[in-house]
């Protein structure tokens, strides 16, 4: 027998439908809304919140909430709520209107909108601007990169990476390794004049650079352990000695240099309470990730 309350019945006027399918659909439409409109439109169709989790890579709870928040207030339920205490003085227009303006638009004589300039352009104050971004997870001065790759054999070597960290064969060692070239030593011109009562730390803006050294770091994944050293060289010699036996007895390779020594420093501290690499993920599950991310790239048009 199936477990669990029944589901209340969830139906949608045309209006509502309209407005659901305008917000999942616009190009670059906050993901959170859009993720609410396609909770609501995809339970009106019978879906179960499972279903509807699972599509959306989400948890229950969530679309339960969402769910519960649609049948109580309609459409305004899937926007973020005040704060207790205060009363809404913004419209849906206004709301609206910011969001159009932040997500489709950008100012003439920037990259992108500040609280200032999108205040001025709109007539809202800069608080309501940032009241906006905050609820619907709007933060146009960050940016980050990607890259998708072009390998014929990418889907075979990532099944293979996953599968280690999933399931490791017996008595194997796994290491993630990685390398950081062309780390900069680098001193002030001037010393440091430290913090006091009423004065921050100060500095001086401009450097002396004291050479360059490469950092090779594993992780071992099983016990959360870094494994590192440093060259001033960066080539394939240096690399392939660090994966020798040798190097994972913590091999003594001592340096002078203060940068160096912060490296060491720094790995040692890490490893006294060292955290295991415990993968859920698997390949098909990041595979579908993948793919939705180039569908939402598709769909701007870019």
């Amino acid at each position: 027998m199936p477990k669990g309350r029944p589901l209340a019945p969830l139906s949608i006027a045309a209006a509502q439908r309209k407005q659901l399918i305008s917000w999942s659909r616009r190009r670059t439409t906050a993901q959170a809304l859009a993720m609410r409109a396609r909770i609501v439109l995809w339970a009106a169709e019978g879906l179960s919140n499972t279903a509807i989790a699972a599509q959306l890579a989400t948890t229950l709870h969530t679309v339960g909430k969402w769910r519960r928040r649609f049948l109580d207030s309609g459409i305004d339920g899937l926007l973020d709520e005040p704060r207790p205490g205060t009363s809404r003085k913004l419209s849906d227009e206004d709301v609206e209107r910011v969001l159009t303006l932040t997500l489709e638009s950008k100012p003439d004589d920037a990259t992108h909108w500040s609280t200032r300039s999108l205040a001025q352009r709109t007539g809202l104050s800069r608080a309501s601007i940032h009241r906006i971004w905050r609820a619907f997870a709007l933060a146009p001065h960050r940016a980050e990169t990607f890259k998708l790759s072009r390998d014929p054999l990418f889907i075979d070597k990532m099944r293979d990476i996953v599968g280690l960290y999933l399931d490791p064969p017996d008595r194997a060692l796994v290491l993630c390794v990685d390398e950081k070239s062309q780390i900069q030593a680098l001193d002030r011109t001037a010393p440091l004049l430290p913090m006091r009562p009423g004065q921050i730390e100060r500095r001086t803006h401009d450097s002396r650079r004291h050479g360059t050294t490469s950092l090779f770091a594993a992780l071992d994944a099983k016990t959360g352990k870094v494994i590192g050293q440093t060259h001033r060289r960066h080539r394939s010699t240096e690399f392939r000695g660090f994966l020798t036996e040798k190097q994972l007895r913590r091999g003594v390779h001592r340096s002078t240099q203060e940068l160096e020594q912060a490296i060491r420093s720094y790995i040692d501290h890490n490893n006294q309470t060292p955290k295991p690499l415990i993968w859920y993920q698997t390949a098909d599950q990041i595979l579908d990730s993948v793919a939705r991310f180039c569908t939402r790239t598709l769909e701007t048009g870019h």
